[in-house]
């Protein structure tokens, strides 16, 4: 897996990707806990690399001491945002595009200035939604996951397109404001005492798990029918007025169904159904559920909702009974889920220690650099575990696509070397990326294909390759100790994040083209769009000097004949001091051209966002 993350060249024109070497096949480890985590060790030795290979132990920790403070702290203390870019090591990036807040809601829609042309087919809203505060009264948050939720409405008619912001109405952007400092623990930030709460409820709130967490869903958004919602990991969704971002209520599926955590990234079937993964605790210790929504009948006039119907269809055992290793996401086929066990784990003797020393919640995580990934592949009829296959330990948050084809799973994924970009996501980290020479390769990522061969094991050799699809690299070998374990092809040599694909037709479908964002801040231009053809191992991309694409989501032609018939529908930002201003962009997703953008001047500065989905009118 090492060689997926090297430092190489990159090129804005259309580019081939040669595959990765299969090398080693190593034997399944014997499970360590180190005390060190998110520890890494940079291959990067190519002749314009800017990084070194790291020897010692002590060198190795300092290559990852950010030296961060997870607060909040006033602005004047110790946790004051340090301007150490001066001289920047990654000229063409501009990482403070991340630190921005919000001052004001928009909450009337404002027309913007058109360029080009926005399609008169092209009629909908993109919602987006993502960290939009970092700081209440005089009090920092710590890590970027923990920004209060703002979601953004792009609203496109007969050619013309209004812009909205608004915040979340959660119960911890609530609790925050009226105590005007940070009264609620989250994922990498501690609270300060509330004083709007008395001593007895301050204790009371350490025995109350469940409604003492945060509830600040600032990840994506989804429709469950013709409601939208906001997601986090925390398993409560909020309800979001469609027309203008008003919150409406929340779900609680701590209670409704009894999971302690889900998935920021729900499946929608075509015909509306939705999927979704989450966590429960059993007596025999904690499990993966995959939970369905059932869609309403049209025909069903009765008042029940889809989570009245909710139930649990797929069922398995966490790979470690106490350390259940962190899900953003998952996949589903025709006929199976797949769920992928990364060695990032949630310690839960650590995070029980952290709620009673209120301690952020990030430090009962421990990333298993010896330790495999493992994939496990679950039967939708039966709902159990029939297949596990195993990988080097790699990192990631998305799954790009997968499917089905000729007695093998395809598993597309954006994966990293390990856990360390969680790191480069604390807001001193951010602030001073420009002066750690290692940001850029802890924050690579890479594009990879796993091919798994749904074979018995019992009666073939070991040491050959399982895999019999003729157009793949990947591979997968049968172990001595009766393990599978596969490696993966590179699908693309440029940094890959926020990926989509033609959703509504290639879901769990044999596909040929995605579309991503590049993240490499040591490129020519990061931040650029980029489309890769699977078929062909080559990309082609979009960008601008200074400018900052949000995920791209595909909207397809009416009529479409292929799998690129469409645009790409996103949000631009602007770096440097031009921060109240937003645009929309429209591309042609089969060229790559752009077509037509709207551009915002705003009262307020807009912060960059996260996940987003976009919803036809008609």
């Amino acid at each position: 897996m090492e060689s997926f993350f090297q430092n190489s060249k990159r090129t804005t024109k259309s580019t081939n990707h040669s595959s990765i070497p299969t090398s080693r096949i190593p034997d399944i480890v014997i499970r360590e806990c180190s005390e060190s985590s998110f520890e890494t060790e940079s291959e990067n030795q190519g002749k314009n690399s800017q990084s070194v290979l790291v020897k010692s132990n002590k060198e190795k920790q300092a290559k990852v001491s950010l030296k961060v403070w997870t607060g909040p702290v006033k602005s004047e203390g110790r946790g004051r945002w340090l301007n150490m870019n001066e001289n920047k090591i990654f000229p063409n990036c501009e990482p403070n595009i991340w630190l921005r807040s919000c001052t004001e809601e928009i909450i009337k829609p404002i027309h913007g200035k058109v360029s080009g042309t926005i399609p008169k087919w092209l009629s909908g809203v993109l919602y987006r939604n993502g960290p939009g505060l970092l700081e209440i009264g005089d009090y920092k948050f710590g890590h970027l996951f923990d920004g209060m939720a703002l979601l953004h409405r792009f609203s496109i008619k007969n050619g013309k397109v209004t812009y909205q912001c608004r915040f979340l109405q959660s119960d911890t952007y609530k609790k925050n404001k009226r105590a005007n400092r940070i009264v609620v623990t989250d994922f990498g930030t501690c609270s300060v005492p509330d004083p709007c709460q008395s001593i007895f409820k301050r204790v009371a709130s350490y025995f109350d798990w469940h409604n003492s967490a945060s509830d600040n869903a600032m990840i994506s958004v989804y429709p469950f029918g013709d409601e939208l919602y906001s997601f986090a990991e925390t398993p409560i969704i909020h309800k979001i007025n469609k027309n203008t971002l008003a919150t409406e209520g929340k779900i609680d599926f701590g209670k409704t169904i009894g999971i302690v955590s889900h998935s920021s990234h729900p499946h929608i079937a075509k015909d509306g159904t939705v999927y979704n993964l989450g966590m429960s605790v059993s007596a025999t210790g904690l499990r993966h559920n995959i939970v369905c929504f059932p869609k309403k009948p049209k025909k069903n006039k009765s008042d029940y909702s889809m989570f009245d119907k909710a139930h649990v269809v797929a069922d398995i055992p966490s790979r470690w009974l106490l350390e259940p290793c962190y899900m953003h996401t998952f996949g589903i086929t025709k006929n199976y889920f797949l769920i992928v066990e990364q060695p990032l784990c949630l310690v839960t003797p650590k995070l029980f220690w952290c709620k009673l020393t209120n301690k952020r919640l990030h430090s009962a995580m421990k990333w298993y650099e010896n330790e495999m990934t493992q994939i496990n592949v679950v039967s939708r009829s039966t709902g159990k575990l029939i297949y596990k296959f195993y990988a080097e330990a790699f990192f990631y948050l998305h799954i790009i696509n997968q499917y089905e084809e000729s007695n093998h799973v395809i598993l597309d994924i954006c994966s990293y070397k390990d856990a360390s970009m969680i790191d480069c996501m604390y807001i001193e980290a951010i602030q001073n990326a420009q002066s750690n020479p290692y940001y850029a390769d802890m924050f690579r990522s890479r594009s990879i294909r796993f091919a798994l061969p749904l074979v018995d094991t019992k009666h073939l050799d070991v040491g050959k390759n399982l895999v019999r699809l003729k157009k793949t690299r990947a591979q997968a070998y049968l172990q001595k100790n009766g393990n599978v374990f596969v490696q993966p092809e590179k699908l693309c040599d440029l940094g890959c994040e926020t990926p989509r694909i033609n959703y509504e037709y290639y879901s769990g479908r044999k596909y040929r083209y995605y579309y991503a964002i590049s993240a490499d801040v040591d490129g020519d231009n990061p931040g650029t769009l980029i489309k890769v053809d699977t078929y062909k191992k080559t990309t082609s991309t979009w960008c601008e000097d200074n400018c900052y694409c949000s995920e791209p989501v595909f909207v397809p032609l009416p009529n479409a004949q292929k799998e690129d018939d469409g645009v790409l529908v996103l949000a631009l930002l602007w770096g440097g001091t031009d921060t109240n201003h937003v645009g929309l962009l429209v591309v042609d997703a089969k060229t790559m051209l752009e077509i037509g953008r709207v551009e915002f001047v705003t009262p307020t500065p807009i912060p960059k966002c996260l996940h987003g989905w976009f919803s036809p009118n008609n």
